[in-house]
Protein backbone atom coordinates (compact mmCIF):
# COMPACT_ATOMS: atom_id res chain seq x y z
CA UNK A 1 0.00 0.00 0.00
CA UNK A 2 1.52 3.28 -1.10
CA UNK A 3 1.96 6.17 1.30
CA UNK A 4 1.96 9.71 -0.03
CA UNK A 5 3.45 12.78 1.64
CA UNK A 6 2.19 15.04 -1.11
CA UNK A 7 -0.47 17.23 0.55
CA UNK A 8 -0.62 20.50 -1.38
CA UNK A 9 -3.58 22.35 0.13
CA UNK A 10 -5.98 22.25 3.09
CA UNK A 11 -9.35 24.01 2.66
CA UNK A 12 -11.89 23.70 5.49
CA UNK A 13 -12.72 19.99 5.83
CA UNK A 14 -10.90 19.14 2.57
CA UNK A 15 -7.33 18.03 1.95
CA UNK A 16 -5.79 18.03 -1.56
CA UNK A 17 -2.97 15.59 -2.35
CA UNK A 18 -0.96 14.74 -5.47
CA UNK A 19 -0.99 11.10 -6.62
CA UNK A 20 0.67 9.09 -9.39
CA UNK A 21 -2.06 6.42 -9.81
CA UNK A 22 -5.80 6.25 -10.45
CA UNK A 23 -7.77 6.67 -7.23
CA UNK A 24 -11.44 5.64 -7.03
CA UNK A 25 -14.29 7.99 -6.11
CA UNK A 26 -15.53 7.49 -2.50
CA UNK A 27 -12.41 5.45 -1.66
CA UNK A 28 -11.53 5.40 2.05
CA UNK A 29 -8.35 7.18 3.12
CA UNK A 30 -6.19 7.09 6.25
CA UNK A 31 -4.18 10.20 7.06
CA UNK A 32 -1.43 9.88 9.67
CA UNK A 33 -0.39 13.20 11.18
CA UNK A 34 3.11 14.11 12.32
CA UNK A 35 1.90 13.56 15.91
CA UNK A 36 1.02 9.92 15.11
CA UNK A 37 -2.76 10.41 15.07
CA UNK A 38 -4.66 8.49 12.36
CA UNK A 39 -7.64 10.27 10.77
CA UNK A 40 -10.18 8.78 8.37
CA UNK A 41 -11.38 10.40 5.18
CA UNK A 42 -13.07 9.74 1.86
CA UNK A 43 -12.15 10.69 -1.70
CA UNK A 44 -14.57 13.38 -2.81
CA UNK A 45 -13.02 14.19 -6.16
CA UNK A 46 -10.46 12.34 -8.24
CA UNK A 47 -8.75 13.79 -11.28
CA UNK A 48 -5.47 13.07 -12.99
CA UNK A 49 -2.67 13.71 -10.53
CA UNK A 50 -4.75 15.29 -7.72
CA UNK A 51 -7.44 14.05 -5.32
CA UNK A 52 -9.70 15.94 -2.92
CA UNK A 53 -10.25 14.15 0.41
CA UNK A 54 -12.95 15.02 2.95
CA UNK A 55 -11.67 14.24 6.45
CA UNK A 56 -14.29 12.93 8.89
CA UNK A 57 -12.57 14.08 12.07
CA UNK A 58 -11.68 17.53 10.70
CA UNK A 59 -8.35 18.75 9.34
CA UNK A 60 -6.88 20.00 12.63
CA UNK A 61 -3.31 18.72 13.05
CA UNK A 62 -2.79 17.90 9.36
CA UNK A 63 0.15 19.54 7.59
CA UNK A 64 2.42 18.79 4.64
CA UNK A 65 4.30 16.19 6.69
CA UNK A 66 1.19 14.02 7.11
CA UNK A 67 1.08 10.65 5.30
CA UNK A 68 -1.88 9.66 3.10
CA UNK A 69 -2.86 6.01 2.47
CA UNK A 70 -5.63 4.94 0.06
CA UNK A 71 -7.29 1.70 1.24
CA UNK A 72 -8.76 0.65 -2.11
CA UNK A 73 -12.34 0.23 -0.84
CA UNK A 74 -15.39 2.37 -0.22
CA UNK A 75 -16.80 3.01 3.26
CA UNK A 76 -18.59 0.03 4.76
CA UNK A 77 -20.83 -0.46 7.79
CA UNK A 78 -20.22 -3.55 9.94
CA UNK A 79 -23.71 -5.01 10.43
CA UNK A 80 -25.11 -7.65 12.76
CA UNK A 81 -28.34 -8.24 14.68
CA UNK A 82 -26.32 -7.56 17.85
CA UNK A 83 -26.36 -3.84 16.98
CA UNK A 84 -29.82 -3.64 18.59
CA UNK A 85 -29.47 -1.94 21.97
CA UNK A 86 -26.18 -0.25 21.04
CA UNK A 87 -25.21 3.43 20.79
CA UNK A 88 -22.75 4.44 18.05
CA UNK A 89 -21.16 7.68 16.95
CA UNK A 90 -21.87 9.26 13.55
CA UNK A 91 -19.27 7.05 11.89
CA UNK A 92 -20.67 3.79 13.29
CA UNK A 93 -18.19 3.26 16.14
CA UNK A 94 -19.57 2.17 19.57
CA UNK A 95 -19.60 4.89 22.26
CA UNK A 96 -21.61 3.06 24.95
CA UNK A 97 -18.72 1.19 26.65
CA UNK A 98 -20.30 -2.09 25.50
CA UNK A 99 -18.46 -5.10 24.07
CA UNK A 100 -16.76 -4.90 20.70
CA UNK A 101 -19.16 -5.48 17.81
CA UNK A 102 -18.41 -8.64 15.83
CA UNK A 103 -20.04 -8.06 12.43
CA UNK A 104 -21.74 -10.75 10.40
CA UNK A 105 -20.80 -8.79 7.29
CA UNK A 106 -19.67 -5.35 6.13
CA UNK A 107 -21.99 -3.55 3.71
CA UNK A 108 -21.34 -0.57 1.47
CA UNK A 109 -23.01 2.49 3.02
CA UNK A 110 -24.14 3.92 -0.34
CA UNK A 111 -26.49 0.95 -0.74
CA UNK A 112 -28.20 -0.24 -3.90
CA UNK A 113 -31.38 1.41 -5.18
CA UNK A 114 -34.49 -0.75 -4.86
CA UNK A 115 -35.55 -1.96 -8.30
CA UNK A 116 -38.91 -0.22 -8.98
CA UNK A 117 -40.28 -3.48 -10.41
CA UNK A 118 -39.47 -5.27 -7.14
CA UNK A 119 -41.01 -2.63 -4.88
CA UNK A 120 -44.13 -3.67 -3.02
CA UNK A 121 -46.75 -0.96 -2.55
CA UNK A 122 -46.87 0.25 1.09
CA UNK A 123 -50.28 -0.50 2.61
CA UNK A 124 -49.94 -1.74 6.20
CA UNK A 125 -50.61 0.55 9.12
CA UNK A 126 -47.91 1.55 11.65
CA UNK A 127 -49.33 2.71 14.97
CA UNK A 128 -47.37 5.59 16.50
CA UNK A 129 -49.74 6.11 19.44
CA UNK A 130 -50.13 9.78 18.41
CA UNK A 131 -53.75 10.57 17.49
CA UNK A 132 -52.91 13.47 15.14
CA UNK A 133 -50.77 11.06 13.08
CA UNK A 134 -52.66 7.75 13.42
CA UNK A 135 -56.10 9.26 13.02
CA UNK A 136 -55.54 12.06 10.52
CA UNK A 137 -52.24 11.42 8.68
CA UNK A 138 -51.60 7.71 9.05
CA UNK A 139 -48.09 6.31 8.67
CA UNK A 140 -47.86 3.24 6.42
CA UNK A 141 -45.17 0.56 6.44
CA UNK A 142 -42.52 1.40 3.82
CA UNK A 143 -43.51 5.09 3.63
CA UNK A 144 -41.27 8.15 4.02
CA UNK A 145 -43.18 10.78 6.02
CA UNK A 146 -41.16 13.80 7.20
CA UNK A 147 -41.92 16.07 10.15
CA UNK A 148 -41.61 19.77 9.30
CA UNK A 149 -40.76 21.81 12.38
CA UNK A 150 -38.90 25.01 13.20
CA UNK A 151 -36.35 26.15 15.73
CA UNK A 152 -37.56 26.00 19.33
CA UNK A 153 -40.41 23.56 18.65
CA UNK A 154 -40.71 20.23 20.53
CA UNK A 155 -39.92 18.00 17.53
CA UNK A 156 -37.32 16.13 19.62
CA UNK A 157 -40.01 15.17 22.16
CA UNK A 158 -42.27 14.02 19.32
CA UNK A 159 -39.42 11.97 17.84
CA UNK A 160 -38.80 10.29 21.21
CA UNK A 161 -42.52 9.59 21.63
CA UNK A 162 -42.74 7.92 18.21
CA UNK A 163 -39.53 5.92 18.79
CA UNK A 164 -40.91 4.74 22.14
CA UNK A 165 -44.46 3.92 21.09
CA UNK A 166 -44.36 2.85 17.42
CA UNK A 167 -45.57 -0.68 16.73
CA UNK A 168 -47.18 -2.87 14.09
CA UNK A 169 -50.60 -3.88 15.52
CA UNK A 170 -51.14 -6.86 13.18
CA UNK A 171 -47.86 -8.42 14.21
CA UNK A 172 -48.71 -8.15 17.91
CA UNK A 173 -51.79 -10.30 17.39
CA UNK A 174 -50.26 -12.81 14.98
CA UNK A 175 -48.22 -15.94 15.58
CA UNK A 176 -44.94 -15.24 17.33
CA UNK A 177 -43.17 -17.67 15.01
CA UNK A 178 -44.34 -16.00 11.82
CA UNK A 179 -44.44 -12.35 12.89
CA UNK A 180 -41.64 -9.94 11.98
CA UNK A 181 -40.07 -8.04 14.84
CA UNK A 182 -40.14 -4.25 15.08
CA UNK A 183 -36.98 -2.14 15.42
CA UNK A 184 -36.23 1.58 15.56
CA UNK A 185 -33.02 3.09 14.20
CA UNK A 186 -32.42 6.60 15.43
CA UNK A 187 -29.96 8.83 13.59
CA UNK A 188 -29.13 12.18 15.24
CA UNK A 189 -27.13 14.71 13.22
CA UNK A 190 -25.70 17.92 14.64
CA UNK A 191 -27.65 17.82 17.92
CA UNK A 192 -26.37 19.37 21.15
CA UNK A 193 -24.96 17.34 24.04
CA UNK A 194 -28.01 18.33 26.11
CA UNK A 195 -30.38 16.93 23.45
CA UNK A 196 -28.27 13.78 23.19
CA UNK A 197 -28.50 13.28 26.97
CA UNK A 198 -32.29 13.74 26.87
CA UNK A 199 -32.62 11.18 24.06
CA UNK A 200 -30.48 8.62 25.86
CA UNK A 201 -32.21 9.10 29.23
CA UNK A 202 -35.59 8.61 27.56
CA UNK A 203 -34.44 5.53 25.62
CA UNK A 204 -32.99 3.94 28.75
CA UNK A 205 -35.84 4.92 31.11
CA UNK A 206 -38.54 3.47 28.88
CA UNK A 207 -36.65 0.39 27.72
CA UNK A 208 -36.92 1.49 24.08
CA UNK A 209 -33.15 1.09 23.66
CA UNK A 210 -33.47 -2.72 23.64
CA UNK A 211 -35.12 -2.66 20.20
CA UNK A 212 -33.17 0.36 18.89
CA UNK A 213 -29.85 1.26 17.31
CA UNK A 214 -28.79 4.84 18.05
CA UNK A 215 -26.32 6.84 15.92
CA UNK A 216 -25.16 10.12 17.50
CA UNK A 217 -23.42 12.91 15.61
CA UNK A 218 -23.14 15.89 17.94
CA UNK A 219 -22.98 19.59 17.08
CA UNK A 220 -19.25 19.76 17.89
CA UNK A 221 -18.45 16.72 15.74
CA UNK A 222 -17.09 17.46 12.25
CA UNK A 223 -19.71 18.47 9.69
CA UNK A 224 -18.26 15.98 7.20
CA UNK A 225 -19.22 13.08 9.49
CA UNK A 226 -22.81 14.33 9.25
CA UNK A 227 -22.91 13.37 5.56
CA UNK A 228 -22.01 9.78 6.48
CA UNK A 229 -24.39 9.28 9.45
CA UNK A 230 -27.70 8.84 7.55
CA UNK A 231 -26.04 6.38 5.16
CA UNK A 232 -24.77 4.35 8.12
CA UNK A 233 -28.29 4.42 9.60
CA UNK A 234 -29.99 3.30 6.39
CA UNK A 235 -27.45 0.56 5.68
CA UNK A 236 -28.16 -0.89 9.14
CA UNK A 237 -31.92 -0.53 8.52
CA UNK A 238 -31.74 -2.35 5.17
CA UNK A 239 -29.76 -5.18 6.70
CA UNK A 240 -32.24 -5.71 9.55
CA UNK A 241 -35.26 -5.32 7.24
CA UNK A 242 -34.32 -7.29 4.16
CA UNK A 243 -31.98 -9.90 5.64
CA UNK A 244 -33.35 -10.34 9.19
CA UNK A 245 -37.06 -9.65 8.43
CA UNK A 246 -37.51 -6.74 10.85
CA UNK A 247 -40.01 -3.94 10.31
CA UNK A 248 -37.66 -1.00 10.78
CA UNK A 249 -38.67 2.58 11.56
CA UNK A 250 -35.86 5.04 10.78
CA UNK A 251 -35.98 8.45 12.51
CA UNK A 252 -33.48 11.01 11.19
CA UNK A 253 -33.05 14.33 13.00
CA UNK A 254 -32.12 16.96 11.97
CA UNK A 255 -31.95 16.85 8.17
CA UNK A 256 -31.34 20.62 8.13
CA UNK A 257 -27.96 20.03 9.81
CA UNK A 258 -27.19 17.40 7.16
CA UNK A 259 -27.95 19.88 4.36
CA UNK A 260 -25.84 22.57 6.07
CA UNK A 261 -22.94 20.09 6.02
CA UNK A 262 -23.47 19.62 2.26
CA UNK A 263 -23.37 23.40 1.82
CA UNK A 264 -20.18 23.67 3.87
CA UNK A 265 -18.43 21.02 1.78
CA UNK A 266 -19.70 22.60 -1.45
CA UNK A 267 -18.31 25.97 -0.38
CA UNK A 268 -14.94 24.40 0.47
CA UNK A 269 -14.83 22.85 -3.02
CA UNK A 270 -15.73 26.25 -4.52
CA UNK A 271 -18.72 24.77 -6.33
CA UNK A 272 -21.21 27.03 -8.06
CA UNK A 273 -24.03 27.28 -5.49
CA UNK A 274 -27.73 26.72 -6.15
CA UNK A 275 -30.68 28.22 -4.26
CA UNK A 276 -29.64 30.06 -1.08
CA UNK A 277 -26.10 28.74 -1.35
CA UNK A 278 -27.00 25.04 -1.18
CA UNK A 279 -25.42 22.69 -3.74
CA UNK A 280 -27.29 22.23 -7.01
CA UNK A 281 -27.19 18.45 -6.47
CA UNK A 282 -28.95 18.59 -3.06
CA UNK A 283 -32.21 17.22 -4.55
CA UNK A 284 -30.35 14.17 -5.89
CA UNK A 285 -28.48 13.72 -2.62
CA UNK A 286 -31.67 13.82 -0.51
CA UNK A 287 -33.44 11.47 -2.94
CA UNK A 288 -30.62 8.92 -2.53
CA UNK A 289 -31.44 8.86 1.20
CA UNK A 290 -35.24 9.07 1.18
CA UNK A 291 -35.71 6.51 -1.60
CA UNK A 292 -34.04 3.85 0.52
CA UNK A 293 -37.37 3.47 2.34
CA UNK A 294 -39.78 0.83 1.08
CA UNK A 295 -40.72 -2.83 0.82
CA UNK A 296 -39.41 -5.50 -1.53
CA UNK A 297 -41.53 -8.30 -2.97
CA UNK A 298 -40.72 -11.63 -1.37
CA UNK A 299 -39.12 -10.05 1.71
CA UNK A 300 -40.92 -9.89 5.05
CA UNK A 301 -39.22 -6.75 6.39
CA UNK A 302 -39.73 -3.08 5.56
CA UNK A 303 -37.94 0.26 6.00
CA UNK A 304 -40.12 3.23 7.00
CA UNK A 305 -38.61 6.70 7.34
CA UNK A 306 -39.55 9.71 9.48
CA UNK A 307 -36.99 12.43 8.67
CA UNK A 308 -37.29 15.49 10.91
CA UNK A 309 -36.19 18.89 9.67
CA UNK A 310 -36.30 22.37 11.13
CA UNK A 311 -37.43 24.90 8.52
CA UNK A 312 -35.21 28.01 8.73
CA UNK A 313 -37.48 30.94 9.58
CA UNK A 314 -40.48 28.54 9.65
CA UNK A 315 -40.48 28.90 5.85
CA UNK A 316 -41.72 25.84 3.97
CA UNK A 317 -40.52 27.32 0.64
CA UNK A 318 -36.92 27.05 1.89
CA UNK A 319 -34.93 24.61 -0.32
CA UNK A 320 -34.65 21.91 2.39
CA UNK A 321 -38.39 21.40 3.13
CA UNK A 322 -39.26 22.27 -0.48
CA UNK A 323 -37.08 19.51 -1.98
CA UNK A 324 -37.99 17.08 0.81
CA UNK A 325 -41.68 17.61 0.01
CA UNK A 326 -41.08 16.72 -3.65
CA UNK A 327 -39.43 13.40 -2.76
CA UNK A 328 -41.42 12.16 0.23
CA UNK A 329 -45.03 11.01 0.56
CA UNK A 330 -46.50 13.81 2.64
CA UNK A 331 -45.46 15.81 5.70
CA UNK A 332 -46.42 16.39 9.34
CA UNK A 333 -46.36 20.05 10.45
CA UNK A 334 -45.34 21.04 13.98
CA UNK A 335 -47.09 24.39 14.50
CA UNK A 336 -45.57 27.27 16.57
CA UNK A 337 -49.01 28.74 17.35
CA UNK A 338 -50.33 25.45 18.72
CA UNK A 339 -47.10 25.05 20.68
CA UNK A 340 -47.53 28.52 22.23
CA UNK A 341 -51.01 27.39 23.35
CA UNK A 342 -49.42 24.48 25.21
CA UNK A 343 -50.61 21.62 22.98
CA UNK A 344 -48.51 18.46 23.12
CA UNK A 345 -47.68 17.48 20.44
CA UNK A 346 -48.47 20.72 18.56
CA UNK A 347 -49.30 19.04 15.22
CA UNK A 348 -51.36 21.10 12.77
CA UNK A 349 -53.36 18.51 10.85
CA UNK A 350 -54.70 20.87 8.15
CA UNK A 351 -51.47 21.44 6.14
CA UNK A 352 -50.22 17.96 7.11
CA UNK A 353 -50.64 15.12 4.63
CA UNK A 354 -49.98 11.42 4.27
CA UNK A 355 -50.30 10.52 0.58
CA UNK A 356 -50.40 6.78 1.27
CA UNK A 357 -52.91 6.97 4.11
CA UNK A 358 -55.96 5.79 2.13
CA UNK A 359 -54.26 2.48 1.31
CA UNK A 360 -53.23 1.81 4.92
CA UNK A 361 -56.55 2.30 6.72
CA UNK A 362 -59.99 0.75 6.70
CA UNK A 363 -61.43 -2.69 7.41
CA UNK A 364 -58.77 -5.28 8.20
CA UNK A 365 -56.12 -2.60 8.73
CA UNK A 366 -57.44 -0.05 11.25
CA UNK A 367 -61.27 0.11 11.37
CA UNK A 368 -63.96 0.29 8.70
CA UNK A 369 -65.09 3.82 9.68
CA UNK A 370 -61.58 5.35 9.81
CA UNK A 371 -61.59 7.07 6.39
CA UNK A 372 -65.05 8.62 6.89
CA UNK A 373 -64.21 9.84 10.42
CA UNK A 374 -60.95 11.39 9.20
CA UNK A 375 -62.66 13.19 6.28
CA UNK A 376 -65.44 14.56 8.49
CA UNK A 377 -63.03 15.76 11.19
CA UNK A 378 -60.84 17.49 8.58
CA UNK A 379 -63.91 19.27 7.14
CA UNK A 380 -65.32 20.26 10.55
CA UNK A 381 -61.97 21.50 11.89
CA UNK A 382 -61.31 23.51 8.70
CA UNK A 383 -64.78 25.06 9.03
CA UNK A 384 -64.09 25.93 12.67
CA UNK A 385 -60.74 27.51 11.74
CA UNK A 386 -62.40 29.71 9.09
CA UNK A 387 -65.08 30.77 11.58
CA UNK A 388 -62.44 31.82 14.12
CA UNK A 389 -61.33 34.53 11.69
CA UNK A 390 -64.94 35.63 11.22
CA UNK A 391 -65.58 35.77 14.99
CA UNK A 392 -62.75 38.27 15.36
CA UNK A 393 -64.78 40.62 13.14
CA UNK A 394 -68.45 40.06 14.00
CA UNK A 395 -68.39 38.21 17.36
CA UNK A 396 -69.96 34.86 18.26
CA UNK A 397 -73.45 36.35 18.75
CA UNK A 398 -73.73 37.00 15.02
CA UNK A 399 -73.12 33.35 14.16
CA UNK A 400 -75.75 30.65 13.70
CA UNK A 401 -76.20 27.81 16.19
CA UNK A 402 -74.43 25.38 13.81
CA UNK A 403 -71.51 27.79 13.31
CA UNK A 404 -71.09 28.02 17.08
CA UNK A 405 -70.99 24.21 17.25
CA UNK A 406 -68.22 24.19 14.63
CA UNK A 407 -66.27 26.67 16.75
CA UNK A 408 -66.72 24.48 19.83
CA UNK A 409 -65.67 21.46 17.76
CA UNK A 410 -62.42 23.19 16.66
CA UNK A 411 -61.57 24.04 20.29
CA UNK A 412 -62.39 20.52 21.51
CA UNK A 413 -60.48 18.94 18.60
CA UNK A 414 -57.30 20.74 19.66
CA UNK A 415 -57.73 20.20 23.40
CA UNK A 416 -58.93 16.57 23.37
CA UNK A 417 -57.74 14.99 20.10
CA UNK A 418 -54.45 16.73 19.27
CA UNK A 419 -53.34 17.53 22.83
CA UNK A 420 -52.54 14.17 24.41
CA UNK A 421 -49.16 14.82 26.03
CA UNK A 422 -45.83 13.27 25.08
CA UNK A 423 -46.27 10.30 27.44
CA UNK A 424 -49.71 9.04 26.46
CA UNK A 425 -49.90 6.13 24.03
CA UNK A 426 -53.30 5.88 22.30
CA UNK A 427 -54.18 2.88 20.17
CA UNK A 428 -56.21 3.41 17.00
CA UNK A 429 -59.46 2.30 18.68
CA UNK A 430 -59.09 4.98 21.36
CA UNK A 431 -58.21 7.60 18.73
CA UNK A 432 -61.33 6.83 16.68
CA UNK A 433 -63.53 6.75 19.80
CA UNK A 434 -62.34 10.25 20.71
CA UNK A 435 -63.08 11.25 17.12
CA UNK A 436 -66.67 10.05 17.45
CA UNK A 437 -67.06 11.84 20.80
CA UNK A 438 -66.07 15.08 19.05
CA UNK A 439 -68.21 14.51 15.95
CA UNK A 440 -71.21 13.86 18.20
CA UNK A 441 -71.02 17.56 19.15
CA UNK A 442 -72.40 18.25 15.66
CA UNK A 443 -75.95 17.40 14.52
CA UNK A 444 -76.33 14.20 12.49
CA UNK A 445 -77.34 16.06 9.32
CA UNK A 446 -73.99 17.93 9.40
CA UNK A 447 -72.08 14.63 9.10
CA UNK A 448 -72.36 14.50 5.32
CA UNK A 449 -69.05 12.70 4.76
CA UNK A 450 -69.86 9.64 6.86
CA UNK A 451 -71.81 6.59 5.75
CA UNK A 452 -75.27 6.28 7.38
CA UNK A 453 -74.54 2.85 8.85
CA UNK A 454 -71.46 4.20 10.68
CA UNK A 455 -73.48 7.11 12.07
CA UNK A 456 -76.09 4.66 13.38
CA UNK A 457 -73.42 2.49 15.00
CA UNK A 458 -71.02 5.05 16.46
CA UNK A 459 -72.82 8.43 16.82
CA UNK A 460 -73.34 9.37 20.48
CA UNK A 461 -76.50 11.35 21.18
CA UNK A 462 -76.27 13.32 24.40
CA UNK A 463 -78.68 12.56 27.25
CA UNK A 464 -81.06 15.47 26.58
CA UNK A 465 -81.46 14.50 22.91
CA UNK A 466 -81.95 10.86 23.87
CA UNK A 467 -84.77 11.80 26.31
CA UNK A 468 -86.50 13.85 23.61
CA UNK A 469 -86.31 10.95 21.13
CA UNK A 470 -87.63 8.48 23.72
CA UNK A 471 -90.50 10.84 24.65
CA UNK A 472 -91.42 11.20 20.96
CA UNK A 473 -91.47 7.41 20.57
Amino acid sequence: MKEYQTITEISGPLVYAEVDEAIGYDEIVEIETAQGETLRGQVLESSEGVVAIQVFEGTSGIDQNASVRFLGETMKMPVTEDLLGRVLDGSGRPIDDGPEIVPEERQDIVGAAINPYSREYPEEFIETGVSAIDGMNTLVRGQKLPIFSSSGQPHSELAMQIARQASVPEEEEGDDEESSEFAVIFGAMGITQEEANEFMEDFERTGALERSVVFMNLADDPAVERTVTPRMVLTTAEYLAFEKDYHVLVILTDMTNYCEALREIGAAREEVPGRRGYPGYMYTDLAQLYERAGRIQGREGSVTQIPILTMPGDDDTHPIPDLTGYITEGQIYVDPDLNSQGLQPPINVLPSLSRLMDDGIGEGLTREDHADVKDQMFAAYAEGEDLRDLVNIVGREALSELDNKYLDFADAFESEFVDQGFDQNRDIEETLEIGWDLLSMLPKDALNRIDEEFIEEYYREDDSEREVVEAAD
